[in-house]
C-alpha cells in the first residue's frame, strides 16, 4: 500500500519503509509472503486519519483447505503507516462472538474477509464493514456454528477498531451470501423522526436497513425456521433472518412461478428440465450431487446485487439499487484428495444439464433490472427492466412472431442518481436498429421509472457512471470495455449533457 501527496502526486516517503506498507505482515497471523490465497480487493476507505483495508480471497467453492488465511480487518495511521487497529472477524477466545464457533473450529477457519467497499460516518467516527462467509462458499462442515462474523456488517470503531455493533444475515452460511458492496448512509425521516440509517443491498436480494447508531432493525427483521440440508457432515442453523421490510427485490429461491413461460411448451420442457433438481425458497440447503439425483439445488439468491451496490436520493431517501436475475445449481462432492474440507462444489458423473431452454434462459424475465425503495416507507416505489432484449432471445426461433417486451440483460447495473435522473449503463451487448453492436447508457426519471433518454455506447458498461460540472456544463463518464472497433479494449466515454446555452442557440 503506497501513500501518495494529493497536491504533488508523489510517495510521501515516511509512510513506512519506502513509503508502503506490506499488507501481509502485521496481521495476527502467519501469511506466506508468496504462496497465502490473500489479497485485497477493493479500495481501503479513509476516515479522519485512518486508512481501513479488508482482505479478499479466492472464489472459496473449492477450497484447497479448511485451514485458509483469516482475512482480518485492519485500520493504519494515514500519515505514519502503522497499524493503530485489527478486528478478527474470527474472533479469538475470550472475543465477543468466540463461542459462535465450535469444536475449537476458530483456530483453523479462514475467509471471512471484507472484499468490497467499506463505508465510514466521519461525524460518528464509526466504519461500516460487510463481512464475507468463512471456508469454504457451499459447505461448512469443518466450522460448526453460527460463525460470528462471517456474513455480517459490524459497525467498528474508527479510532481503535473496537466492535459497536453488528448484525448477522445469515447464519453459517453455505450459499456464498458475502456482503459485497458498500453500505449505505442516510438520515431519513421515517414516522415524522429522523433516523440515522445504514442501508445494505445483497446477493440474497434483501436490502437490510439498520439505525446505524444502535444496528437496531428499522422494521423487524424475524428469525423464521429453514430446512435443514442432508449432506454429511455439515451443521445447519435451524433458523435465518428475513427482513419484513423493504420486500425482496429480486426473486429468491426457484419454484414453478419464476420458470420460463412465453409459451406453455417452454414452461413445459423448463418443468422436465427441473425434476432433476432439487427447488425450493430461499435458503434451501445445497445437496450432495447423485447421478439419479438430485443433481444440484437450484438457486436464484446469488441474482440480486453484486459489489454493484446501490444509490441513495438524499433528498427523498429512496435507494435505487440494480439486480439481475438467474438461476445457476449449486452441489457438492466428496473432495477426497482434493481438499480436507470434505465437500467441495462440483457434479456427479452424469448428473451434468444445461439450465436452459431451446438457448432461451430457465428463468422468465425481467432478466436485469432496477429498482426504487423507499427507505421513509420500507417499500419499492417502481421496478424497470434494465436493458434491451438480448439477441438470443430477440432471434430465437421458439419466439418467432411474438412481440416480447424489453427484458433487460446483463449483469446488475451500477445507478447514479442526480437531481431528477437514474442513470445507468447496460451490461450487455445486442443488435442496435441501425445493425450496430453495442449497449446504451439508460437515464429513467427518479420519480416514475419511465425512459428519460438513452445513447449508444460500442460496448457494455464495466463500471458506473460519476457526473461532475465545469464551467456550468454537465458531464457524465462511464468505463466501458468488450469489443470495440474489432479488437478486445476498455475505454471511458465522457457524454456532454445540453444546457441552456444550447437551447437559444437552436
Amino acid at each position: 500500500m503506497i501513500a501518495l501527496d494529493a497536491k504533488t502526486g508523489l510517495r510521501i516517503p515516511s509512510f513506512g519503509v519506502d513509503g508502503a506498507v506490506d499488507l501481509k505482515q502485521d496481521d495476527d497471523q502467519e501469511i506466506d509472503p508468496l504462496s497465502s490465497e490473500i489479497g485485497i480487493h477493493s479500495t481501503p476507505a479513509i476516515g479522519r486519519n485512518t486508512i481501513v483495508v479488508g482482505a479478499a480471497h479466492k472464489p472459496g467453492g473449492v477450497p484447497t483447505s479448511k485451514t485458509n488465511v483469516k482475512g482480518f480487518v485492519r485500520g493504519y495511521d494515514v500519515r505514519t503507516g502503522k497499524r493503530k487497529w485489527i478486528f478478527h472477524n474470527i474472533p479469538r477466545p475470550g472475543e465477543f462472538g468466540f463461542d459462535t464457533w465450535l469444536n475449537d473450529s476458530w483456530s483453523y477457519t479462514g475467509n471471512t474477509g471484507a472484499w468490497g467497499e467499506s463505508s465510514i460516518d466521519e461525524d460518528r467516527g464509526v466504519v461500516y464493514v460487510g463481512v464475507e462467509a468463512p471456508t469454504g462458499d457451499f459447505y461448512g462442515g469443518p466450522r460448526p456454528g453460527n460463525n460470528l462474523f462471517g456474513e455480517s456488517l459490524v459497525a467498528l470503531d474508527l479510532e481503535t477498531g473496537q466492535r459497536k455493533w453488528h448484525y448477522q444475515f445469515v447464519h453459517h452460511g453455505i450459499w456464498d451470501h458475502d456482503n459485497p458492496s458498500p453500505p449505505i448512509l442516510a438520515n431519513v425521516t421515517i414516522k415524522g423522526k429522523q433516523v440515522p440509517v445504514v442501508a445494505q443491498p445483497s446477493k440474497q436480494a434483501f436490502l437490510y436497513v439498520l439505525n446505524r447508531e444502535t444496528g437496531q432493525p428499522v422494521w423487524p427483521i424475524e428469525e423464521r425456521p429453514v430446512e435443514k440440508g442432508t449432506v454429511p457432515g455439515e451443521w445447519y442453523s435451524p433458523t435465518q433472518p428475513f427482513p419484513t421490510a423493504p420486500p425482496a427485490y429480486e426473486i429468491q429461491g426457484v419454484d414453478e412461478s419464476v420458470l420460463i413461460d412465453y409459451t406453455p411448451e417452454l414452461h413445459k420442457e423448463a418443468m422436465d428440465i427441473v425434476k432433476n433438481y432439487k427447488m425450493g425458497p430461499i435458503f434451501t440447503p445445497p445437496v450432495e450431487s447423485k447421478a439419479e439425483g438430485p443433481w444440484a439445488t437450484l438457486v436464484s439468491s446469488l441474482s440480486g446485487s453484486n459489489w454493484m451496490g446501490g444509490s441513495i436520493d438524499p433528498e427523498t431517501g429512496v435507494v435505487y439499487v440494480g439486480s439481475s436475475r438467474g438461476i445457476l445449481g449449486i452441489s457438492l462432492v466428496p473432495s477426497g484428495t482434493r481438499s480436507d474440507v470434505g465437500y467441495i462444489s462440483g457434479r456427479a458423473p452424469g448428473a451434468q444439464g444445461q439450465l436452459t431452454v431451446k438457448g432461451l434462459p430457465l428463468v422468465k424475465p425481467p432478466y436485469s433490472q432496477i429498482s426504487a425503495i423507499d427507505l421513509k416507507t420500507g417499500t419499492i416505489l417502481w421496478q424497470v427492466p434494465h436493458g434491451d432484449t438480448p439477441d438470443n432471445v430477440r432471434n430465437n426461433p421458439a419466439l418467432k412472431g411474438m412481440n416480447i417486451p424489453r427484458t433487460g440483460h446483463g449483469g446488475a447495473a451500477i445507478t447514479l442518481v442526480t437531481k431528477t435522473l437514474v442513470i445507468a449503463g447496460e451490461k450487455g451487448t445486442v443488435t442496435q436498429s441501425d445493425g450496430r453492436t453495442g449497449a446504451m447508457l439508460r437515464a429513467y426519471d427518479k420519480a416514475t421509472g419511465r425512459d428519460a433518454g438513452a445513447v449508444y455506447m460500442p460496448a457494455q458498461s464495466t463500471g458506473g457512471p460519476m457526473t461532475y460540472m465545469v464551467n456550468g456544463v454537465q458531464y457524465i463518464v462511464i468505463a466501458i470495455g468488450g469489443n470495440i472497433n474489432g479488437r478486445p479494449q476498455a475505454q471511458f466515454m465522457a457524454f456532454r449533457l445540453p444546457n441552456n446555452d444550447d437551447a437559444r442557440k437552436k
